[in-house]
């Protein structure tokens, strides 16, 4: 769904509160987060969309992927996942279903998550995803809302899968391209995590289908700070640019603008690709990290050591205006 049509779908819902509640429905976060003990914490989380790639077995571990990274975006370790399948049994053989889930397998395995069981429907469309669980400390928690004014903020993975994704679909998408996204939506977003705890950083989130500059205004909504970003410094896939321009444009990136348009000013300056490519709704893509300005190349340099090679710095939190992203 778009951020519109899900904004209105839980506006006035009677959501409940709890002493151990650290993070709930109260505002968008990546995922809820409760407190069992002084010490432990449960995060969890669920994620499964249609594919977005021809093959099965990449479909399965991109879905993965995915699932994980909301975990992985507020600081906590994934442990246990439980399988999400719709399957149109009429019209797919079922060595279909046995590919994707078995790429979603080696992707758990990966993370050292056990899968303990899950839930299948017969559905007219192929959708897959995991609902996951993990721990962390509580006093711990990344959250998405703790941004401070002078912050430096930290892009981990390129953009542009929603658009290349399109592509695929519409056949003109190239070799190169596809394997660029795979490669990049197959990757865990667990080195980043671990390296920006470590580092120490004040708030986090992953960019999925609210493209970058929705998620970004996730970030700073109803808080004392605002965000400038330097199109400029944005990665993005090379490939994107000519299939924005030849109107790739996935449904879900008009949707995307149409949300938060009024939060965002866009110097004309930036050309109309890029603009699009910030509000292109990403799939398992990379972690948007706000760390102190002091910390930024600390966390840039281990980034790139640990092979995260794309990342990078792409701009600040600022103290006006608040609750406003200026793009220039």
């Amino acid at each position: 769904m778009g951020p519109g049509d899900l904004a209105k779908a839980l506006a006035g819902l009677p959501f409940q509160s709890h002493p151990n509640l650290i993070v709930g429905m109260e505002r968008a976060e990546d995922a809820g987060v409760y407190k069992l003990t002084e010490d432990l914490a449960i995060v969890q989380t669920v994620d499964f969309f249609t594919p977005i790639v021809d093959d099965p077995y990449d479909f399965g571990r991109i879905a993965a992927a995915n699932s994980l990274s909301d975990v992985y975006a507020m600081g906590g370790s994934p442990l246990t996942a439980l399988n999400v399948v719709c399957f149109p049994q009429d019209k797919m053989e079922i060595s279909i279903l046995k590919e994707v889930l078995r790429g979603g397998l080696d992707k758990m395995h990966e993370a050292g998550v056990i899968l303990v069981g899950g839930h299948s429907v017969e559905d007219p469309e192929l959708k897959y995803g995991l609902s996951v669980t993990g721990t962390i400390h509580p006093d711990k928690v990344i959250c998405n809302n703790g941004a401070k004014a002078g912050d430096r903020l930290i892009l981990t993975k390129p953009l542009g899968t929603g658009i290349i994704s399109t592509a695929i679909k519409g056949g003109i998408a190239g070799d190169k391209a596809t394997a660029k996204i795979v490669k990049s939506m197959t990757t865990l977003n667990r080195t980043a995590s671990e390296l920006m705890q470590e580092v120490g950083v004040h708030a986090c989130t992953d960019i999925t289908g609210f493209g970058l500059l929705g998620h970004a205004a996730e970030m700073i909504e109803c808080t004392e700070v605002g965000m400038v970003i330097d199109s400029v410094s944005v990665p993005y896939f090379p490939e994107v640019k000519e299939l924005a321009e030849r109107g790739m444009i996935p449904g879900g990136l008009h949707r995307n603008r149409d949300f938060r348009k009024d939060m965002v000013d866009i110097d004309e300056s930036v050309p109309q690709y890029l603009q699009d490519i910030l509000y292109d709704p990403q799939t398992s893509g990379g972690l948007l990290i706000a760390v102190p300005h002091e910390k930024a190349w600390i966390l840039l340099e281990k980034l790139h050591g640990e092979g995260v090679a794309e990342a990078a710095i792409i701009g600040e939190v600022a103290a006006e205006p608040k609750g406003r992203i200026r793009v220039g």
